[in-house]
């Protein structure tokens, strides 16, 4: 047996028992004729004690510990003068008696703590390493708690979990796919589902009901924090149900989360945003609620004063952030620096103080009178202390997102976005199509399966960018940590949608007859949603990025720097998919 106990058990109750156990050196210290080790395992940490005057040898031996050597102990328990009470086992350490090194190590590349010294390639390179650090493991096992509940949850509540397969055929429509060359079939290729889409709503024909899968989806799209060329989705679909009923159930299932992973006791029903205030209040489709700063639409007040940025701008729109008129003329300058980001990619901003008395000082005081400049204080609502933040553009659209950027920024230097608090919202009446001038036409928002809203279809004869989607998503602080759609189970109106958004008959029958032809044997209505799991994870536990709460990510150039992937493959290996490389010019 190596082991009777784990580094991460024993405390007041075990002392005087004896003891075996197993781990890695986190770090050895020697003071005067004694040595300490801090053992660690999976558990935790526990304290080893060898000392010169009971057994000079054994002690010379613990001197010759590197870090991360992997070694067995068996010793006494013992009750610890000088408590730790940051750890499990700090009232108690081990006097040992036996030593023995299992495995030697090299000097890691990096300190093996929560506050190591490695930074994210060095880590990504020997992430092996790095899931040894508890605070990596932490977030592993807040993944399997939550797979865990997710389970037991969508099993109380009737869903099979049903394995759907991960080479499938190709549907470009959306993100790019990952492909497969098909060495039986020369010149064909497989595709890594970007989502069981389709072979869900295959499943909800065949009368299953009710099925979930946590599985892994592929999209070959540029990466940020919150997205891997592979994640996992918590992924569902109900027959028989509306928007309402998805809503409810995948609500309540939040709140169950949020109980039992977080103790986190949610009683009221999350609000509801239209895609359009979303747009028009946050210039985003997923706002940060967890503080205000609702755009103020401003032309009526601040348009046909001579100031010709305003004057000639076709959106303008302010945020009040409350008691930041305390900002230097160096913050707001670098405020400035901020908008002006190639990410961001505006030309400035105007800022006003509302002063103490009440009055407005502006950075453009000489375009605008008092009384003006009163008029601009209560349209934003602002008091004394407040700052008002204003910008403007020739495009509506693009300047909210510019103003939504200022917005966020403003929320983390205010210290607005804890990390601790929870501001849960959906976010519904998605629009169906949105134009794209790459391809010069209507695309889906979400996918070519949604289904409009009953009282838009006549729309989508006469008006079909106007057409409203039966979609939602759900967001927390900011992260769409999920989202869904009623889907059509019409076979017309699945044709007709086809039709709107460019597929000839033939195209549409080619990559989606057999979703066509399975809606002609009693499609029922239904709908779905996935849950990312990576993001509610991340979320749990308080982390900038999913990487993380991933054990083997990629990183931002979608590379796995630990197995070097992705890499060339053998000539033999391209000879027996019939392939040839060339190099990108």
């Amino acid at each position: 047996m190596y082991r009777t106990n784990t580094c991460g058990e024993l405390n007041r109750t075990n002392i005087g028992s004896h003891v075996t156990l197993a781990g890695w050196v986190q770090r050895t210290r020697k003071m005067g004729g004694m040595t300490f080790v801090d053992l660690r395992d999976r558990y935790g940490i526990t304290q080893l004690v060898f000392s010169d005057n009971t057994n000079a040898q054994l002690c010379e031996e613990a001197n010759r510990l590197g870090r991360e050597f992997v070694i067995q102990i068996e010793g006494i328990v013992s009750e610890r003068s000088n408590k730790n009470a940051n750890i499990l086992t700090g009232e108690i350490e081990i006097i040992v008696d036996k030593l023995r090194t299992l495995t030697s190590s090299e000097v890691p590349p990096f300190t093996i703590e929560d506050d190591t010294d490695g930074g994210d390639d060095l880590r990504m390179k020997y992430r092996y390493l790095d899931l040894r650090r508890s605070f990596v493991r932490k977030n592993l096992e807040l993944r399997h708690k939550m797979t865990m509940e997710v389970r037991r949850y969508l099993d109380s509540q009737g869903f099979l979990e049903v394995e759907t397969p991960m080479l499938i055929g190709s549907t470009p429509e959306g993100a790019r796919d990952f492909v497969v060359p098909s060495r039986m079939n020369p010149g064909q290729f497989y595709a890594l589902p970007q989502s069981p889409q389709t072979l869900k709503q295959l499943l909800m024909v065949s009368g299953f009901d009710r099925y979930f899968q946590i599985v892994k989806c592929f999209r070959d799209e540029d990466l940020r924090a919150d997205r891997q060329p592979e994640f996992t989705q918590i992924d569902c679909e109900m027959s028989f149900v509306e928007q309402e009923d998805v809503i409810n159930l995948f609500e309540s299932m939040a709140k169950h989360l949020f109980k039992t992973l977080r103790g986190i006791e949610l009683k009221e029903a999350f609000p509801r945003m239209t895609w359009h205030d979303a747009i028009k209040y946050y210039g985003s489709d997923k706002p940060d609620l967890r503080f205000e700063m609702k755009f103020v639409e401003l032309a009526q007040v601040l348009k046909g004063c001579g100031f010709g940025v305003f004057d000639n701008a076709a959106y303008i729109g302010g945020i009040c952030a409350q008691n930041a008129a305390v900002y230097t003329r160096k913050q707001l300058d670098n405020l400035i620096e901020f908008v002006k980001k190639p990410q961001i990619g505006a030309n400035g901003l105007v800022y006003a103080r509302v002063e103490a008395d009440g009055s407005v000082k502006s950075s453009v005081d000489k375009f605008y009178t008092k009384d003006k400049l009163q008029e601009l204080k209560v349209a934003m609502n602002a008091n004394p202390g407040d700052l008002i933040l204003i910008m403007s553009g020739d495009n509506a659209n693009k300047t909210r997102k510019q103003l939504c950027e200022l917005r966020l920024e403003m929320g983390n230097q205010l210290g607005l976005r804890n990390k601790n608090k929870f501001a849960c919202l959906w976010v519904i009446d998605f629009p169906m199509f949105e134009w794209s001038d790459e391809e010069n036409r209507l695309m889906a928002m979400h996918h070519p399966f949604t289904h409009p809203k009953d009282e838009d279809i006549p729309l989508l004869d006469t008006n079909a960018a106007e057409v409203r989607a039966d979609a939602y998503d759900m967001v927390i602080n900011g992260v769409e940590v999920g989202g869904g759609s009623i889907r059509i189970h019409d076979p017309k109106l699945q044709a007709r949608m086809f039709e709107i958004l460019g597929f000839t008959p033939e195209k549409a029958q080619e990559q989606f007859g057999f979703l066509m032809n399975a809606f002609k044997f009693g499609a029922p209505p239904h709908g779905g949603l996935a849950y990312g799991l990576d993001r509610w994870v991340s979320l749990f536990a308080g982390l900038d990025s999913i990487r993380d709460c991933i054990a083997f990510p990629k990183n931002n150039s979608g590379r796995d720097v630990m197995l070097d992937a992705p890499a060339p493959i053998e000539q033999k290996q391209l000879d027996e998919l019939c392939l040839q490389t060339k190099q990108k010019e």
